[in-house]
């Protein structure tokens, strides 16, 4: 017996351990996070950067949901990003100026955009319209996919993307009651700025504002997804990605699950794309390429698919290296060897490199994705009955 009151930590102490250093170490990045424009430059190009990044982890989250939790294969995600990005165009800009007859449209907005004509919403009456749009548009992209699997599905939402593409860049051909659907390459601009209550509307030349806003975006698209996986609804998909006929045959509604995977995953992805919208004072067509699919898609995979921190750390991974490391740190270094070109046209190539690295060295993700909590205190429990049984004379 005293032997046995002597030996090392239990399973179970070990995991309280873990456990608390986890929240620990989440609990000191979120407060790094917040107060990280404290000390940075409010108008420089590092807060423009993590700004971006943020908006970034928005869309990476929203993929997560397709792709990680529901493993259903998206390669048309920047589709939702326009859609959102459109959303904020249409209702917070000049762009309907000549639908109305230069008569103005303001709800619940301030400062200069209540004085111009057009239609100016507030940003988060905006956030709701693009949520729903591109749930909506989510659920219509799942339809065709419902009896498809694996390369087929990844066809599809490729279509996807792509038509939405075309429309972007040819819209401006088409018109509905004197208004073009889209403005093209010419681009939606200006856009509003967000402006929101008890606060002065935000500029581009204080970045700080902006920041903090992606950042609480951020925590609540963390919150969702966190309470989505441990749902019966996140079950469900992770029982889908998993095996879809067993769960199919266990009861699981295979055509509800799924559409509701594309509608939720799509609406982080509208979010993101209005911010982007307002942030980058412009929502232009050449935003929309199929590489920018690609580029969020590498964001999960480097992180971890189904991994929620793991998604978050790689999107801001990639996201600094194509916005910072690439350009600004290391663009010169094929000149200083005898090399005429810029290392930013192999950016691309410079990705698919790190994935094939991270394939082979750690294929599960950055972070990988950890079994539920639940799962984890049966399995303890049945540990601690075995050491106790085998403790037992």
């Amino acid at each position: 017996m005293r032997a046995a009151s002597t030996a090392g930590p239990s399973f179970r102490d070990r995991f309280e351990l873990s456990h608390r250093v986890r929240v620990g170490i989440t609990a000191a990045a979120l407060i790094a996070g917040g107060l990280l424009p404290l000390f940075v430059d409010g108008g420089g190009g590092f807060i423009d950067d993590a700004t971006v990044a943020l908006a970034y982890v928005m869309m990476a989250l929203g993929l997560n949901i397709i792709v990680g939790f529901a493993g259903l294969l998206d390669l048309g995600y920047v589709a939702f990003f326009a859609i959102g990005a459109y959303t904020m165009g249409y209702f917070g800009s000049l762009f309907h100026i000549t639908a109305n007859g230069g008569e103005g449209v303001h709800i619940l907005v301030a400062g200069p955009a209540a004085q111009l004509p057009g239609l100016h919403f507030n940003f988060f009456i905006i956030i709701v319209l693009a949520i729903a749009a591109t749930t909506i548009a989510g659920m219509l992209i799942g339809l065709p996919t419902l009896r498809l699997r694996g390369d087929y599905i990844a066809i599809v939402t490729l279509a996807f993307g792509e038509i939405v593409g075309r429309i972007a860049i040819n819209g401006d051909e088409i018109k509905f009651l004197d208004t073009r659907l889209t403005a093209g390459r010419q681009g939606i601009t200006p856009v509003d700025k967000i402006d929101l209550p008890f606060l002065e509307t935000f500029n581009s030349l204080e970045l700080r504002p902006w920041y903090w806003t992606a950042f609480v975006l951020v925590l609540i698209a963390v919150f969702v997804n966190f309470r989505l996986r441990d749902s019966r609804l996140g079950r469900a998909w992770i029982a889908l990605r998993e095996d879809e006929v067993a769960a199919v045959s266990m009861g699981v509604p295979q055509v509800k699950t799924k559409l509701l995977a594309y509608g939720t995953g799509a609406a982080f992805g509208g979010v993101s794309g209005a911010f982007l919208g307002s942030y980058l004072n412009t929502v232009n067509a050449d935003q929309f390429q199929f590489s920018f699919s690609i580029f969020v898609l590498a964001m999960v995979i480097l992180g971890g698919l189904g991994s929620i921190w793991g998604v978050v750390v790689g999107a801001i991974a990639l996201s600094f290296i194509n916005n910072r490391l690439i350009p600004d740190v290391l663009n010169d270094v094929p000149g200083k060897i005898g090399l005429d070109f810029d290392l930013t046209e192999l950016s691309f190539g410079i990705f698919g490199f790190l994935l094939v690295i991270m394939m082979v060295l750690r294929p599960e993700g950055l972070i990988p994705e950890r079994r539920r909590k639940i799962e984890l205190k049966a399995g303890i429990e049945g540990l601690v009955v075995d050491e106790d049984t085998e403790k037992q004379p």
